[in-house]
């Protein structure tokens, strides 16, 4: 029987290649796991790799929104679901690569989302027009130190969210996720490449600098100038995008836009590293070492 593979791990650690490497020796397709590649054209900005770069691989769960939509949990564990099952239906493998914490998890996991009530969340999110998104962060961050150390402390949808969740459940946020000790859906084998910072941060310094030096700047301004790209939006807080945003609006200087960049990279990359730590079922890869040959050893591959 057929069973999917998910590859995660931090940014820049290597996910991408090592899932084509997957996908082509278990005649597999890629299913991205990834929440900012979902949008159409935010491409430079969140190393989605080209046609050619896919080596003939079919990826799944690319370039399917707009960047005025608004990315959702829900809406892609729901279509996710529905590719890895066709894909295993024709008998092929479904390889699922990526780092975005909620949505591996809404993948992998029997996870049931929580109630909502317009009314409470509306509550919460007039109090994120009165106080700012720090200050709301900051609030949850006493009441639910866990949720606030995986959500973006800029995201302030995931942010009221969460508190909308505690007010209408009692409990944490965390509590209305189902736990990870759990059978994986399907039977998931997780891979994570582990890295450290040693390894990570050159890395994530370099592939920053490829991105503005590969024309990021152009990019952003052709996603605001023809598809209305906005920094209020979800892909518009994405990390690099902001802070070209920023720029663009005179809030930051350009000279500090790429060293913002790689900062709210790093800081992204701690919660990954905390996030899949946690995670008991997940089998570690150095991501420094042959990733490959290591990921065989584990499959049971030659």
């Amino acid at each position: 029987m057929v069973t999917p593979i998910a590859v995660v791990g931090p940014t820049a650690s290597g996910k991408s290649a090592l899932g084509i490497a997957l996908a082509k020796r278990l005649d597999g397709e890629v299913v991205n796991v990834d929440s900012m590649q979902l949008y159409r054209g935010m491409d430079i900005g969140t190393a989605k790799l080209t046609m050619e770069e896919r080596e003939g691989v079919v990826h799944h769960q690319l370039d399917v929104l707009d960047v005025t939509e608004t990315a959702s949990v829900a809406r892609y564990q729901q279509e996710a679901i529905a590719d890895v099952e066709e894909i295993m239906s024709r008998g092929k493998t479904p390889i699922l690569v990526g780092g975005s914490m909620l949505y591996v998890q809404s993948l992998v996991d029997d996870w049931q989302f929580p109630p909502t009530d317009p009314a409470v969340r509306q509550a919460w999110q007039d109090k994120l027009d009165e106080v700012g998104i720090e200050k709301l962060h900051a609030h949850l961050a006493e009441i639910d130190p866990q949720a606030a150390a995986i959500i973006e402390d800029r995201d302030p949808r995931r942010t009221v969210r969460a508190l909308e969740v505690i007010e209408l459940t009692g409990e944490p946020f965390q509590a209305s996720q189902p736990p990870k000790d759990a059978p994986p859906r399907w039977g998931t084998t997780i891979l994570g490449l582990k890295t450290t910072p040693e390894w990570l941060n050159p890395r994530i310094e370099l592939r920053t600098r490829l991105m503005f030096e590969r024309g990021f700047v152009a990019e952003v301004e052709n996603l605001v100038e023809n598809h209305g790209l906005i920094a209020a939006s979800t892909a518009g807080r994405a990390i690099g995008y902001a802070q070209v945003l920023a720029a663009m609006a005179g809030e930051l200087p350009w000279e500090d836009v790429e060293e913002r960049t790689v900062i709210g990279t790093r800081r992204y990359v701690r919660r990954q590293r905390s996030w899949f730590n946690r995670d008991q079922r997940v089998q570690w890869i150095e991501a420094s070492g042959d990733t490959v040959a290591q990921a065989y050893t584990i499959l049971g591959l030659e």
